[in-house]
């Protein structure tokens, strides 16, 4: 990965990445998020949210004032932090770190999630990783490209996803090429991954090679894993305003639930879209609520782990008569929200299994 930055006199701040694919999850073959920058005018460049950004972690030092112009361009574009990953590159001298683990909480507490890129080689500090707990751990690109022939670059891999279990963040493989590469990353945790073999094709789509399926009677009877029918989840802060929830509702009409999320990406909330909004379309509805929590109105969230089957998702769908019909929310081994899936979705692959 690599990042050009120049501060200009005219446009304060311009950002380059040169991310050549979207971010991918390994498990799935679902695109997360996709590369993003800021180009010279102060403009956005971004494809649908989610985006990742990458930053050299020297323009987080000074202070707030000197991404205001990356907030700026956001504001511009009707995207809010939460929509970002920013990648941060190079190291960090001792001396800054009280600077810089400041500077991460800002964003942080803005709503970014925030990664560090390098790891594993001339990136940060292990210790200084698990002080600051990102979202995201990117490896570096030398050690990826060793993988799988060299087992000193395995072993580094191998204690990197052992290091993002014990704080709570994803890893991040960057240019990768080759299949071989794919099946040893996996195998390891590594659960995401971007490079020339997970770029688009003439399609437009990206094609990943998935581990082989379990394909035997029992497992087949039980139909396929909540992590294969996912969508995105529309999410919000666990403090977020009712009025902001009514406006992502009102951005569009095919949002089914808001999922509150606290700053490590765990539900701790589910909006459901006829009950919220009946909510509003009482008389004094918006004054009573609007600019209250939306966790007032909000349902305990039902979640899933993302390995769960269509048959064990659909038995805790029906526990609760009430909410048989909500959207059940996809966790990782973290409970961190991954998305939704629709029970809609789920009688399709049930009555498919037994047709």
């Amino acid at each position: 990965m690599s990042l050009l930055v120049r501060e200009r006199r005219e446009h304060h701040l311009y950002v380059s990445s040169l991310l050549t694919s979207p971010l991918v999850d390994l498990d799935t073959g679902a695109v997360i998020a996709h590369p993003a920058t800021v180009d010279p005018t102060g403009s956005l460049r971004a494809a649908p949210l989610p985006m990742i950004i990458e930053l050299p972690v020297r323009t987080v030092l000074p202070g707030a004032g000197t991404l205001a112009p990356l907030h700026e361009a956001l504001r511009r574009a009707g995207r809010h932090p939460r929509e970002a990953i920013l990648l941060l590159t190079g190291t960090c001298q001792e001396q800054d770190r009280p600077l810089l683990k400041v500077g991460l909480d800002g964003l942080r507490t803005i709503g970014y999630l925030l990664g560090l890129a390098g790891v594993g080689s001339a990136g940060p500090a292990l210790d200084l990783v698990a002080e600051t707990a990102p979202y995201v751990l990117a490896l570096d690109p030398d050690v990826v490209a060793r993988v799988p022939a060299d087992h000193r670059a395995t072993a580094v891999v191998r204690a990197v996803a052992s290091l993002a279990r014990d704080v709570g963040a994803h890893v991040l493989a960057p240019d990768v090429r080759r299949e071989a590469q794919v099946a040893v990353l996996r195998g390891l945790g590594v659960r995401l991954a971007h490079g020339p073999l997970l770029a688009p094709g003439p399609d437009g789509k990206v094609r990943v090679p998935l581990p082989v399926a379990d394909e035997s009677p029992a497992t087949v009877m039980l139909g396929p894993r909540v992590q294969e029918m996912l969508l995105p989840a529309v999410t919000l802060p666990a403090e977020a305003k009712a009025e902001e929830a009514v406006a992502a509702f009102g951005h569009e009409p095919t949002i089914t639930s808001v999922i509150l999320v606290d700053e490590f990406q765990r539900p701790k909330g589910s909006l459901d879209r006829s009950r919220f909004l009946l909510s509003f379309a009482a008389r004094y509805g918006h004054a009573l609520h609007g600019s209250k929590p939306a966790q007032r109105l909000a349902d305990p969230p039902r979640t899933v782990p993302r390995t769960t089957p269509a048959i064990a998702a659909m038995q805790a769908a029906g526990r609760d008569a009430a909410r048989v019909y909500d959207d059940l929310v996809v966790t990782d081994e973290l409970n961190r929200c991954l998305g939704i899936v629709r029970v809609s979705d789920l009688i399709r692959q049930v009555s498919a299994i037994r047709a």
